[in-house]
């Protein structure tokens, strides 16, 4: 007995000297566990929200008013749905969107795929670091086509230099740059009631109007680009992870991996739609409530943040452009790259030295670099951006046609084959964009 209460005593000495041992030293132990399980889809969630998106949805609150937010609601389980089958892709396969289409579908419809994907990220990503050329000048003073050239070759820079593990970190903690937009809206005077209304009740006119903003903001939250970088990037880690290994050739702990990328779909994709809401609700408090509705750039919606919000609204609506920027201009790049890369079956992959994956970096350079030249030419942002948002638009629909019958197919997806509620989720989200975008179609002919 004596030995006994010893051993014990021994125990609970340990357990108060070693935090570990302790129930309070679990809880951070299992925190840091979740938040590193958080990867392809946090990422693709935050880089949604780029420059571009930040605009659209500044000048969605600006026209609409708080009427507009109850899209974000909507977009949200089509998003998370579509983002959760292209993880699904590269996790089974061990390839990409592209990887598994050239393996599996005629060259003629990769390549025209492939090729409106680098036109719509390269538009994308000057319209990106126009817009945060612009913020840090409102915050700074100084030339804009100097930041252009920081923002563009460090972010290309840190592609192709910076060892993968921590390449990835710094993607992970440029996703806090978001929380800019909380800030805003904490000082923005909002009507509760009726932004809860506009949440929850649909108000829907049938106008082109409302209808092209409807399509830009699905545009925005469904964009092939981001299909493209997590399926890639789940291909990615499981090359890097020499424990690793695609399922479809090893079946052990399928069920671990798919709730995994499920968890962190989702949480990638509601940070995502959160913040989109956040800055719909900011707008629509400050612009709409003032009668000014012709806001069309991230960066002007900053500027014109100051004689409504004040100066520390500005202040931190235009950091948040800068970060959300340099998040969302690797991955437009990269998506881009791994896309060509995997098309063409070159050695592709950020975990990859320069001189492993030259091709696939330079295609990565390549898109940054005309990105950086479309800023000093007499090519208008706003329009080549409206363009971006049209192609992307267009071309999202038939890329999720593929995938939906891709991730159908057992010599491609093997036992792994999408089915049930997900599956069906997926189709929905595809008829959506479809119907949004035959709807821009008619407001045109109109």
């Amino acid at each position: 007995m004596e030995r006994s209460k010893a051993v014990r005593e021994k125990i609970e000495a340990l357990g108060t000297s070693n935090p570990s041992l302790k129930g309070e030293g679990r809880e951070p132990l299992r925190w840091r566990a979740i938040l590193k399980t958080l990867g392809p889809g946090l990422i693709t969630g935050a880089a949604d929200d780029d420059p571009s998106g930040i605009g659209t949805y500044s000048q969605t609150g600006a026209q609409l008013g708080y009427g507009a937010s109850w899209t974000m609601v909507l977009t949200f389980p089509l998003m998370a749905a579509i983002q959760e089958i292209s993880a699904r892709v590269g996790r089974v396969t061990g390839h990409g969107i592209a990887g598994n289409v050239c393996r599996h579908y005629p060259a003629g419809l990769l390549n025209g795929i492939v090729a409106l994907l680098f036109i719509a990220n390269t538009i994308n990503i000057a319209a990106d670091l126009g817009a945060m050329a612009d913020a840090f000048k409102l915050l700074f003073g100084g030339p804009a086509f100097a930041y252009v050239l920081l923002f563009g070759v460090t972010s290309v820079a840190a592609q192709i230099f910076l060892d993968y593990a921590r390449y990835v970190a710094v993607l992970k903690w440029l996703t806090l740059s978001l929380f800019a937009y909380v800030g805003a809206l904490a000082v923005a005077h909002v009507s509760w009631g009726e932004a809860v209304a506009g949440l929850l009740i649909p108000r829907v006119e049938f106008n082109a109007s409302f209808l092209t903003t409807v399509v830009a903001i699905l545009g925005t939250t469904i964009s092939p680009y981001l299909f493209f970088w997590q399926a890639s990037q789940e291909a990615e880690d499981q090359r890097v992870d020499v424990a690793k290994q695609p399922l479809v050739h090893r079946r052990h702990g399928a069920r671990q991996e798919f709730n995994r990328i499920r968890a962190d779909t989702i949480v990638g994709m509601a940070f995502s739609s959160l913040i989109a809401i956040a800055i719909i609700l900011t707008a629509a408090a400050t612009f709409h409530a003032a009668g000014k509705t012709d806001i069309e750039t991230s960066a002007q919606a900053a500027e014109a943040l100051r004689p409504i919000a004040g100066h520390f609204a500005e202040v931190i609506f235009a950091l948040g452009i800068v970060g959300t920027g340099l998040l969302a201009i690797p991955v437009l790049a990269g998506s881009a790259a791994y896309a060509i890369g995997e098309g063409r079956r070159w050695p592709v992959g950020l975990a990859r030295k320069p001189k492993e994956a030259a091709a696939f970096y330079g295609v990565l350079a390549l898109s940054a670099t005309i990105g950086i030249a479309l800023n000093f030419t007499p090519v208008d942002p706003i329009q080549a951006l409206y363009w971006s948002a049209v192609i992307n638009g267009v071309l999202a629909v038939p890329v999720m046609v593929l995938l939906m019958a891709m991730v159908r197919r057992r010599d491609v997806m093997g036992r792994f084959v999408v089915t049930g509620k997900l599956y069906w989720l997926g189709w929905l989200a595809t008829a959506v964009m479809a119907a949004g975008v035959a709807a821009m179609g008619v407001a045109w002919a109109l």
